[in-house]
């Protein structure tokens, strides 16, 4: 139920469907939050499914630099109707961030040094989801990096276990490893990587977004991230 199939994209899902003490339901809600990778890889045939499944607005992650087609993308436009926002987690100019997270940036050990080094703009990321017409797909390039800090965010603040969000972390990675995924020419290491090479990464680093997760107030006040805004996230996948 949570894998999406819209035609163009791999490693699209649902954000509903994960067991939450927050919800009604006690699972969070479908229909409401999607993470994926680039949407110019998005067919026609994608967006139409995409539709199906309600959605009505984009928060892209990317910087302005990153965003367009690129000559291998499908000739395919999204619905007018879509509202798409512009909300980058990080500034690549940024002295610090490149010193620290450009080494590190498929791994979510530069997650922590991206809250303390760019708060403002992890905070307008968030508020760009909390402001958002529920049936938001949440994106970067690859869907797994940028978008599984923000989803992380999301999932934590939603009352959903560390042992949950790591699985879907993990999904994410083994859905980009093995094949090139940008749509495009690719410096993605992970794109050559065997399942046995996933495998070992992921018991590496997934102790990384353990320490994320476990206790999502942290990583909110240190953003500096609003009650109301806090409450609307929480809401968008529990009520």
């Amino acid at each position: 139920m949570r894998n999406l199939n819209w035609d163009g994209l791999r490693n699209t899902r649902d954000l509903g469907g994960l067991p939450t003490p927050l919800s009604s339901t006690g699972r969070t809600i479908l229909g409401r939050v999607a993470r994926g990778p680039r949407r110019e890889l998005i067919t026609t045939a994608g967006w139409d499914a995409a539709m199906r499944w309600g959605l009505k607005s984009v928060v892209d992650l990317r910087s302005a630099d990153e965003t367009g087609a690129r000559g291998s993308d499908p000739d395919a436009q999204p619905p007018s109707e879509l509202v798409i926002a512009l909300a980058p987690t990080e500034d690549q100019t940024h002295p610090e961030f490149r010193a620290v997270c450009l080494p590190i940036l498929d791994s979510p050990e530069y997650w922590q040094h991206n809250v303390r080094i760019l708060p403002d703009l992890l905070r307008g990321s968030l508020e760009a989801v909390a402001s958002s017409e529920p049936g938001v797909l949440v994106h970067c390039a690859a869907g797994r990096d940028r978008t599984g800090m923000i989803s992380a965010i999301l999932l934590a603040n939603a009352g959903v276990s560390v042992d949950y969000i790591v699985a879907d972390y993990e999904l994410s990675v083994r859905a980009m490893a093995g094949a090139a995924q940008h749509g495009g020419p690719s410096h993605d290491r992970q794109a050559l990587w065997s399942p046995d090479e996933v495998t070992t990464w992921l018991s590496e680093v997934t102790p990384h977004v353990r320490d994320f997760v476990a206790d999502p107030d942290t990583v909110l006040d240190a953003l500096a991230v609003d009650a109301g805004t806090r409450r609307s996230l929480r809401e968008l996948l529990t009520t």
